[in-house]
């Protein structure tokens, strides 16, 4: 029996692979078993944009591994201090909680503001509001499901979680209504990623703060995927120079070897937890943290947010210059780029399988979207060679002249 065959035989449905079984990584390449190396145009999500086996993280995490891995957050460690201070440095935050996926901070980053708006903004109990986005992708846990607008993510879930009031993604006319009294946050993405890359109108980003400050409301950002150089700077939303009350970060953070991630904000909103209110066993450990500190240093050392703006505005120009009725738009910013398949020939599923056979691995989206999110480590040769074959397999879909769906 097959590694494929294997896994469909004991693992739970909830993923539909591309027909590939991997086994090593190196930089911006993959290999499979039987040693056929691929271009990687996904970079899980971001979880891998520092590319695979990157020889500083791994050496930072054989030496903390040696040293202490897990002793709890029931005492003090190391090298916990260090790596949030970088990270409230980064952001220009006050203070951070540690957890480990990105929804696991998400969900934290919803207490801290529950728990403003009963003890700060004096909030009726149990009474408080969050506005999202439509099309919002901020994890798969029970209250994240709650105010997800993907039917797939909810079908058979409930009862679902109260307290969110959802509105269009970049509409701040519909924003400004859905604020009632006993609003107390808005948490959005800055660009959403599972939607389909879908960047907000100029300008939309600043208005949410400006609303925020009017009706004094925290304006939450979860740059799980599009944080730590995804999009050409540090932070999506310094695209707008706004500063956010709360920023929710993963993927990227754990350097594409553990799970990291954190909730950081203003000194007001953490003060919020008191001991006991909150907690991971795993979350701030000094293995995640030793990875966590020394991710964050390569990226400034090896200048990958500058990397990213460069290399995703050549990505972006070259997508959008081919021309073809298959291709209907192309969306991103940075080494971060949404493809739009027109359904009419293909489902973006099939344009990837294509792309498989050509030796670059990326993924669909919505059955309409094909995302190419490199590792911010690839060269601007790689990078070309992996845009050349997705326009021959656009140009290929049009060649076979067979839409799926009569005109």
């Amino acid at each position: 029996m097959n590694a494929m065959e294997l896994e469909a035989r004991h693992s739970a449905r909830n993923y539909e692979p591309l027909p590939v079984v991997l086994a090593r990584g190196q930089g911006a390449y993959l290999w499979d078993t039987a040693g056929r190396r691929y271009i990687d145009m996904m970079s899980a999500y971001s979880a891998a944009s520092h590319g695979h086996a990157h020889p500083r993280l791994l050496a930072a995490l054989e030496a903390q591994a040696r040293r202490l891995a897990v002793p709890s957050r029931a005492y003090y460690n190391d090298r916990l201090g260090p790596f949030l201070a970088e990270l409230t440095r980064l952001t220009g935050l006050d203070a951070a909680l540690p957890m480990n996926t990105g929804a696991e901070a998400v969900e934290t980053a919803i207490k801290a503001a529950r728990r403003w708006g009963y003890r700060v903004k004096g909030v009726p109990r149990d009474r408080a509001e969050i506005i999202v986005a439509n099309g919002n992708f901020h994890g798969r846990t029970t209250t994240i499901i709650s105010f997800s607008s993907e039917p797939d993510y909810r079908e058979g879930f409930g009862p679902f979680t109260p307290g969110f009031r959802s509105v269009p993604f970049g509409d701040l006319a519909a924003l400004q209504q859905a604020i009632k009294p006993e609003t107390v946050a808005v948490l959005i993405e800055p660009i959403q990623g599972e939607a389909g890359i879908i960047v907000p109108p100029a300008g939309w980003l600043s208005g949410v703060r400006l609303l925020c400050d009017a009706h004094r409301l925290l304006m939450i950002v979860d740059e799980v995927q599009s944080g730590l150089g995804r999009t050409g700077a540090w932070f999506a939303f310094e695209h707008e120079h706004v500063r956010p009350d709360g920023v929710v970060l993963g993927k990227a953070l754990g350097g594409g070897l553990l799970p990291v991630s954190a909730f950081v904000a203003r000194r007001e909103v953490m003060d919020v937890f008191t001991p006991g209110s909150h907690g991971s066993t795993f979350g701030g450990n000094p293995l995640a943290a030793a990875v966590g500190f020394e991710a964050l240093a390569v990226i400034a050392d090896e200048g990958l947010v500058e990397r990213s703006r460069v290399l995703g505005d050549h990505m972006l120009a070259r997508l959008r210059a081919i021309r073809s009725p298959v291709l209907r738009e192309v969306r991103g910013r940075g080494l971060w780029a949404g493809a739009e398949i027109n359904p009419r020939f293909a489902t973006a599923r099939r344009a990837c399988e294509a792309l498989l056979a050509k030796g670059v691995l990326s993924k669909e989206t919505h059955q309409t979207v094909v995302r190419l999110a490199p590792p911010l480590v690839i060269s601007p040769e790689d990078l070309d060679l992996a845009i050349d074959r997705f326009a021959e397999v656009i140009l290929d879909l049009e060649r076979k002249r067979a839409p799926l769906v009569a005109a």
